[in-house]
């Protein structure tokens, strides 16, 4: 049986995480389980009295603080159990017990939002004076308060809620049609082999290095798309509908700002993200250019601009070569983060290897009453080194933020998640090309670095262009046909992929395949989280006053604040251009030492 395919049992106990220091044993869970279950009931006990008095409204966050503290601590050790072998029935069940639950708990619990916001927030701030270990939840209450002037009348918010799946039917129908009944048809490999085109084998098929088959992968999938082209400009205009009605109705100016409102985001950190993209489009150019060059073609085609400039590195790391370089690379972020990363390793918070019936992928998963785990399936390439360091990323960020604040502080928002994971990728791969004499190496991690920009600065920024321009024409009573969809994105490609790239029409239709635009304004945080990752680690490496205190503040900051004034710690502005600046001029960077190496 091959390496990537042992069972649980026969990976040595050092490469798995300890669960232990969640639970010794599952007798444990079950029995914490079984007194959870019945303590759950007691959040109850504050319905229609909740902000009666201030020692109610107390009460009530410290008790919902401890039973959400149990809920979660069973869970998370349910789940990662789970996720080390998916095919053990003991903890699926586990899993499945917890989940119910905590919809039970939710459940219990739903009163007491609506309950709240039938007082004025003026009353709250005078239960400061006399309860003041309130205080100790201000920024909650606050933040909850925040909502008030957007929630209408109980009958309306219970209608609305009704409603919800409703509301779900654009994106659950765009996900059956591209998941389910979009067929594409066969393509010859470079094996000569009829394969199934397929979404999950697109992108291999447009990294091959024979062209002719690119371009019949991009026109199958495209032109397929284009078939069905009325069908998804439906379904799209029908989620931007649902999307500005609800922002209307809920007395916010435009969908856009509704969207932003939970994070407290002003929408001039989303527009300044897009003009700033496009007053740079040079360097975006400069990279096409390069791979132009590079192809020596004669015209460059939106199908040739996958295919890798290096061949993949057969270098081989072991984990624990991955470990040492990871940790050397990370040494400049100082001795309080380095000895507490060598925990991770020290007290067993990584699953490491793969085994039979265990998850795929990579991520970081903990809370205030665990360890930040992090599940690996390591197979010793440069990209599982560059996947341990920005999973440890995460688990830092949860470490510092968890040891820093208060339970009810210690989650931070999805908005500034990826920074310091981020953070830590920049870091290894600096550390790498400034310690390494192999060229080809040097060229490798420079190709992946460039592409990272490529994908996430630009790609995810056209994408926030496109969503925002297709809903503001909506509020502005603009029809969204497919006609004007298709034209719109095509007009978009032109801008953003400049005079060195052939805009093949049937890029048209590729804004139909995809899932991003149903997810409401999501994929500028992308592009958003590398800028800011950018602008720290330039900070970092070049030893600029402050930027290594104030970084590790801003990891410390765990949700205590909004996400904005949280970046503010680390000294980053997302309002001003120069945070945007700094990942575009990285990016530039990377293009001249490539062209140097070449």
């Amino acid at each position: 049986m091959g390496k990537s395919q042992r069972k649980r049992e026969e990976i040595e106990e050092k490469y798995t995480w300890d669960l232990s220091h969640i639970y010794k044993k599952d007798s444990d869970w079950k029995t914490d389980f079984n007194k959870v279950s019945k303590e759950i009931k007691q959040i109850t006990k504050f319905k229609g009295i909740l902000v009666s008095n201030a020692k109610n409204l107390l009460d009530y966050l410290e008790l919902s603080c401890l039973l959400e503290r149990k809920l979660y601590k069973l869970y998370y050790y349910a789940n990662l159990k789970h996720d080390q072998d998916t095919t053990n029935a003991k903890y699926q069940e586990m899993l499945g017990k917890i989940k119910n639950l905590l919809n039970e708990y939710e459940e219990l619990d739903a009163y007491a939002n609506p309950e709240m916001m039938n007082v004025d927030y003026k009353l709250i701030k005078s239960f400061y004076k006399q309860e003041p270990k309130l205080k100790e939840y201000k920024f909650i209450l606050e933040n909850l308060y925040r909502f008030k002037k957007h929630i209408l009348n109980d009958e309306v918010e219970k209608t609305l809620s009704s409603l919800s799946k409703v509301f779900d039917n654009s994106s659950e129908t765009f996900e059956m049609l591209t998941d389910a009944d979009l067929k594409f048809g066969t393509i010859t490999d470079e094996h000569g082999q009829e394969v199934e085109l397929t979404e999950s084998n697109y992108h291999g098929f447009l990294q091959s290095k024979n062209r002719e088959i690119r371009k019949q992968a991009f026109e199958k999938i495209l032109g397929k798309y284009g078939e069905f082209k009325n069908t998804v400009s439906s379904t799209f205009a029908g989620n931007v509908e649902m999307l500005t009605t609800l922002a209307k109705l809920k007395h916010y100016n435009s969908s856009l700002e509704a969207a932003l409102f939970s994070n407290n985001i002003d929408i001039k950190v989303y527009n300044n993200l897009i003009d700033t993209v496009n007053n740079n489009l040079n360097v975006i150019y400069k990279y096409f250019a390069l791979k132009k060059d590079f192809l020596k073609v004669d015209e460059f085609h939106l199908y040739d601009q996958y295919v890798d400039l290096v061949k993949k590195s057969a270098k081989e790391y072991s984990f624990e070569e991955g470990k040492r370089i990871v940790l050397e690379a990370l040494s400049i972020l100082g001795n309080d983060y380095i000895n507490n990363l060598n925990k991770a390793f020290d007290e067993r918070w990584i699953d490491v290897y793969n085994n039979v019936g265990k998850r795929g992928g990579a991520y970081s998963s903990g809370f205030y009453d665990t360890k930040p785990y992090v599940l690996l399936n390591y197979e010793n390439t440069l990209n599982d080194v560059s996947t341990l360091a920005h999973e440890l990323g995460h688990s830092m960020h949860t470490y510092y933020s968890c040891l820093n604040n208060p339970y009810q502080y210690s989650h931070y928002t999805i908005f500034v998640a990826e920074v310091a994971s981020t953070v830590n990728e920049l870091l290894l791969n600096y550390y790498l090309l400034n310690n390494t004499n192999d060229q080809e190496e040097k060229k490798y991690i420079l190709s992946n670095l460039m592409d990272l920009f490529k994908a996430t600065l630009y790609r995810q920024t056209m994408f926030a262009e496109y969503e925002r321009n297709m809903h503001s024409k909506h509020e502005k009573g603009e029809i969204l046909t497919n006609e004007l969809l298709c034209n719109e994105y095509y007009k978009l490609n032109l801008k953003y992929f400049g005079p060195n790239v052939v805009v093949d029409e049937l890029i048209k239709y590729e804004w139909e395949r995809i899932p991003h635009f149903y997810y409401d304004f999501y994929v500028y945080k992308y592009a958003i989280g590398l800028s800011c990752a950018c602008y720290i680690v330039d900070g970092i490496l070049n030893k600029k006053e402050g930027f290594l205190g104030n970084y590790l503040k801003f990891l410390s900051s765990g949700g205590s604040d909004y996400p904005i004034n949280e970046l503010k710690m680390a000294g980053i502005d997302v309002t001003k251009k120069e945070v945007i600046e700094s990942a575009i001029k990285m990016f530039d960077g990377l293009i001249e030492q490539f062209k140097d190496l070449m």
